[in-house]
């Protein structure tokens, strides 16, 4: 149905009591049969009560519990923040009770894509050269280093993608232990090893906390012709750093270069899933198409990520219920019950609040930002629940735990072997990266018509009934294949990266 033809608002399903705008609706506007009248303005993507809802009664959206009303809600009352209540429900898991094997497509009807092969069977989807920094004392040196190689330079080596620099703000100052250290090592580890990385320049000051060859012993790596160390008080101070730095990077290049594409198949590719800048039609259309693009690769043996934990506040029975074992959805229970202990008495999402985009777009809660966030994830079984940036290796659907900080969660996806980014978006964002191509989706025609210079496809087509969710999780799933296969995504094409890669942080920094 056109959007010419379509109803005003969105009933989500039989059993809810508030309605989605679809579009704005001016005080006045009757609704259905002309039973109910909007009482204010409701800004597109917000929700207005369908009928009478008693003070302390359920609010419901997808058959969800999203909330109270916080007072007695007259039909065509705009449901928001005034009007509802978070509170956090008690919560009672039934582990496994849904499980179901994923049903995999024949290997001989299985896609393939164009990707590098590397020597130990990954696959990548680019093929760079990272210039990463044990600390920021390093920083400007490894700038530096990745900006001399310019698109006219490496026009000389069709097969790489990229120089990339990868700049951390942290690496000294921090305890020489515990999880800062940790997670920091295991994330540019995790960025070395991975498949899109053909190689890798390691620059440090040499008297970081995140002392050089302590990194390199933690995370298994040995110097060799693709793998280089460069501290700048060894060689003599920056200048002469970066000139070093230069000479290692170019006798890389022709090593890198000799890697070409080839057919690889799909079930090597492995999918970070991220949505930022989300909107209440985040949930009704980028969100639920990505989830079944994600389900059409699980049937093709490939792996799919999803983290951000406080965003799956709510959607925890629906997680466990899937788990292939108790001990995957005790392991998801026992990271959402430490980010509640981490959390607690803090201003954070997971007690209620969501960010100040996501309200103005209509999402009122967490329960509701969830009730979203999950589905980008499918309806495939939960095989395994990571911590953060460490190895993905289950194929299917996998929870990695990281905090819901894009870069800082994207950072630990591609730490943890995912070569491919998908991300929904319905008030806006720019993310991207060089290393990490990352899909962007938009939830809204206007957004994509107002920010189409940073999104790939436009899942708002689903709202103005000209596609499907069936549809448009074929065209996601298609544009993804396209992508790892080479085909540029927007956020590359300006060049994001380069600034877009953060570490999480926890504990002192002394």
């Amino acid at each position: 149905m056109k959007a010419a033809e379509q109803s005003p608002v969105i009933l989500l399903d039989p059993a809810d009591n508030v309605v989605v705008a679809r579009m704005p609706l001016a005080a006045g506007t009757t609704l259905g049969n002309g039973e109910i009248t909007v009482k204010t303005d409701i800004p597109p993507g917000h929700k207005v009560a369908a009928r009478f809802i008693k003070e302390g009664d359920p609010v419901l959206k997808c058959n969800t519990v999203i909330g109270y009303a916080s007072r007695d809600v007259e039909p065509g009352t705009h449901m928001h923040n005034e009007t509802i209540h978070f509170s956090a429900a008690e919560k009672s898991y039934s582990f496994c009770q849904d499980y179901r094997p994923i049903e995999l497509v024949p290997e001989n009807l299985r896609r393939t894509f164009m990707g590098y092969l590397r020597p130990d069977g990954q696959a990548g989807t680019r093929n760079c050269i990272a210039v990463i920094v044990c600390s920021n004392c390093a920083a400007t040196v490894a700038r530096k280093i990745a900006s001399h190689f310019t698109p006219e330079i490496l026009e000389a080596y069709p097969n790489v993608d990229a120089v990339v620099p990868l700049i951390t703000s942290s690496g000294c100052g921090l305890e020489k232990t515990g999880d800062p250290m940790r997670f920091l090592r295991r994330v540019l580890g995790g960025h070395i090893k991975n498949p899109n990385m053909a190689g890798a320049v390691v620059c440090a000051l040499g008297c970081e906390s995140n002392n050089i060859d302590a990194f390199f012993q933690e995370a298994g790596l040995a110097p060799g012709p693709m793998l280089k160390r460069l501290v700048i008080q060894e060689e003599g101070g920056a200048r002469r750093t970066v000139s070093r730095g230069i000479e290692l990077v170019e006798a890389m290049l022709p090593i890198a270069d000799k890697n070409q594409r080839q057919p690889l198949p799909v079930s090597l590719l492995k999918v970070g899933l991220e949505c930022g800048g989300s909107d209440s039609f985040s949930g009704v259309t980028a969100n639920p198409a990505l989830g079944r693009a994600m389900d059409l690769l699980a049937r093709q043996g490939g792996s799919v990520v999803l983290t951000e934990p406080t965003e799956l506040v709510g959607a925890e029975e629906a997680l466990t219920s899937r788990a292939k074992s108790p001990e995957v959805a005790r392991k998801f229970i026992d990271v959402m019950n430490w980010w509640l202990e981490y959390c607690k008495g803090r201003d954070a999402q997971i007690y209620g609040k969501v960010t100040p985009g996501n309200n103005a777009g209509g999402i009122t809660n967490i329960l509701e930002k969830a009730l979203g966030s999950a589905r980008k994830g499918g309806s495939s079984p939960l095989n395994d629940v990571v911590g953060y940036a460490e190895p993905v290796t289950e194929p299917g659907l996998t929870i990695m735990n990281s905090p819901s900080y894009d870069p800082v969660s994207a950072a630990a996806m591609f730490a943890g072997g995912c070569n491919l980014c998908a991300f929904t978006t319905g008030c806006g964002s720019c993310y991207g990266s060089r290393h990490f191509p990352t899909l962007k989706i938009a939830s809204n025609t206007a957004l994509y018509q107002r920010q189409g210079d940073d999104i790939d496809l436009n899942a708002g087509a689903v709202l103005d009934g000209d596609k499907t969710l069936e549809q448009m999780g074929e065209e996601i799933f298609e544009a993804l294949i396209a992508t790892a296969s080479g085909q540029p995504t927007r956020s590359e094409l300006f060049g994001m990266g380069g600034d877009e890669f953060i570490v999480w942080w926890l504990g002192i920094t002394a």
